[in-house]
């Protein structure tokens, strides 16, 4: 028979059971991540939001940088990479980057690793040499793959491995990952040799059927407060998309119409289609790259940019609408690169 509570207060003989506290569980400290070409941050969002703890970043833009500081802190070190010593960065666990692409986009020249711009990806891989991190995460975009014949990649993951990582490249779309653009990137990722374990990527989230759509993705935008101005356009252009239809661009235009033009590329005009993602939002170009409503006649304005690369609205960015403009433009998007982030935490948990 159990002993009740009163048995126990009236029998000295019984002595009451003590709890013995439970030992805490010794939390694993946050892998720890050196962010280069971090831009406003938003490569280093995703993982932060994956659980990361972002040491230290470094970025060449100034107002980068203040978006940076507004919203991670003042851990980031304003300059040219070429002017940081490897001494001056923390030891980390991961090392991030989007190093310059303009000279490997289909849009440009595709000069590649001819240009000193082309060539700091060799900075990213001095300061990999130097911290030995774990891993190293690098993004770029698709034209990477065909620069220079081919041989800019191969020589970019030869350089990688003779740091001592066994390299992989990936070709990925960041709307299979939950962003609400088709952005089509190159990652590029390093383990080191010791480690003798392999990462693999993880499978989209998100398919075709099922992707993310512009009209989800700009909800309720015109009620956040900052980032969200709208630019001036000319008649001419408000006259131009009255003949576009959602998800259209320039071609859609009658070539007997005033408003016609011609030779350019996709993006110029182009419409969002509220039932699609976006297209790949740009950083740079004239009026007509500027990415355009479905149904207004007008431009996006830098939140429903930030929108459609998955930035929270609590995420300020800093400086002109043409600078948050390419701040935005140029970033990896933080929807898109946190469940890729989740996995590379999984991996690193269990070594």
């Amino acid at each position: 028979m159990e002993t009740t509570t009163l048995q126990k207060q009236n029998n000295p003989s019984v002595k009451p059971r003590i709890a013995t506290p439970s030992k805490p569980v010794a939390k694993k400290k946050a892998h720890r991540v050196a962010s280069l070409f971090s831009g406003s941050g938003g490569m280093d969002l995703g993982f932060r939001d994956a659980g990361f703890d972002i040491l230290w970043a470094n970025d060449v833009n100034h107002w980068a940088c203040e978006t940076f500081k507004k919203n991670f802190g003042d851990h980031i070190a304003e300059g040219s990479i070429t002017t940081i010593k490897s001494e001056d960065i923390p030891e980390c666990d991961i090392i991030l980057g989007g190093f310059p692409c303009q000279d490997f986009s289909m849009i440009w020249k595709r000069m590649g690793l001819k240009t000193d711009r082309g060539n700091l990806y060799r900075q990213f891989v001095r300061v990999v040499l130097a911290k030995q991190p774990k891993m190293f995460v690098a993004e770029n975009v698709r034209g990477l793959l065909s620069a220079n014949k081919g041989k800019a990649v191969t020589q970019i993951v030869s350089d990688f491995g003779k740091a001592g990582y066994k390299v992989d490249v990936y070709p990925i779309n960041f709307a299979d990952y939950g962003a609400p653009q088709l952005r089509q990137r190159v990652l590029i990722i390093g383990v080191r040799n010791d480690l003798k374990k392999e990462f693999k990527l993880p499978a989209p989230t998100h398919k075709p059927g099922d992707y993310i759509t512009a009209k989800e993705a700009l909800k309720d935008v015109d009620k956040v407060p900052f980032n969200n101005e709208n630019q001036n356009i000319n008649p001419s252009t408000v006259a131009k998309l009255r003949l576009i239809p959602p998800g259209g661009n320039f071609t859609d235009i009658p070539k007997n119409s005033p408003h016609y033009v011609k030779g350019m590329i996709s993006h110029v005009y182009r419409r969002l289609h509220p039932d699609k993602p976006s297209t790949t939002i740009i950083a740079g170009g004239g009026g007509g790259t500027w990415g355009y409503h479905w149904k207004e006649n007008r431009p996006l304005t830098n939140r429903e940019r930030a929108r459609l690369f998955g930035y929270p609205d609590d995420f300020q960015f800093v400086g002109s609408i043409a600078e948050v403009r390419r701040q935005i433009g140029n970033s990896v998007p933080p929807a898109g690169i946190k469940p890729i982030a989740k996995a590379i935490k999984k991996f690193l948990d269990e070594l």
